[in-house]
């Protein structure tokens, strides 16, 4: 019946960011699909997680729109498209993490991952001097594989953030461990993110939503490693 209550509560959460334009139809519903999957299979204290993340992207997403739609970098209302590249590799650690301990490490590297690498977007995207990351040659903000001091530092923040709150949510009982993980797997799929998007997306040849799924693949992949 608890159980029950939360589903509740997530369909009005999809409701809410339909209607406030954060998320598409079709991007709230699978938003609500995974957040089901989650409750059931792992509990609600692991969506706990990943509705952080949504948070944060959304209110990072929302800082300083005027300046980042003056820079044409303002991405707007997001698609299932983006809900899937960010969260289907954390839905699938999440379902086997109460059977399989490692998959815990790979859930927390997933959202770490996805939380760090849409802060350095949306706000390191401020920075005026960004760096591409196999270069290290200037670029505009907003370009494909740009890495900036800005950015970083809120990349390791959030990462560090979720990695606190995993601890205080139950899903990992060693609070240093988590922030070890959360930082490190964050990172990692993070600065995965820009390499990809260097080399391929600004190539034409992967989407920003392949360069996402791929870097929490890198994220989870590192955080099974080290738990």
């Amino acid at each position: 019946m608890i159980n029950w209550a939360y589903v509740f509560l997530l369909f009005i959460l999809g409701f809410i960011t339909y209607k406030r334009k954060s998320l598409d139809l079709f991007g709230s519903a699978v938003m609500i699909i995974m957040g089901v999957v989650i409750i059931f299979s792992a509990g609600v204290n692991w969506l706990g997680l990943i509705v952080l993340f949504l948070v944060m992207s959304l209110l990072a997403t929302k800082y300083s729109k005027k300046y980042k739609r003056s820079l044409g970098q303002f991405e707007g209302r997001r698609t299932s498209k983006n809900v899937i590249s960010n969260g289907v590799v954390a839905c699938f650690m999440a379902a086997f993490g109460g059977y399989y301990l490692p998959f815990v490490g790979g859930f927390i590297g997933a959202i770490a991952t996805a939380t760090a690498d849409t802060l350095a977007s949306e706000i390191g995207v401020l920075d005026p001097h960004p760096r591409l990351i196999t270069t290290l040659q200037k670029v505009d903000p907003g370009t494909n594989g740009a890495v900036s001091p800005l950015g970083t530092g809120v990349a390791i923040l959030g990462a560090a953030i979720i990695g606190i709150a995993a601890y205080f949510l139950g899903i990992i009982d060693m609070p240093l461990s988590a922030i070890l993980v959360s930082i490190v797997s964050g990172v990692v799929g993070c600065f995965m993110d820009s390499i990809l998007g260097a080399l391929f997306e600004n190539q034409g040849y992967i989407t920003n939503e392949h360069v996402n799924l791929l870097a929490t693949i890198v994220g989870a992949i590192v955080g099974i490693l080290l738990i």
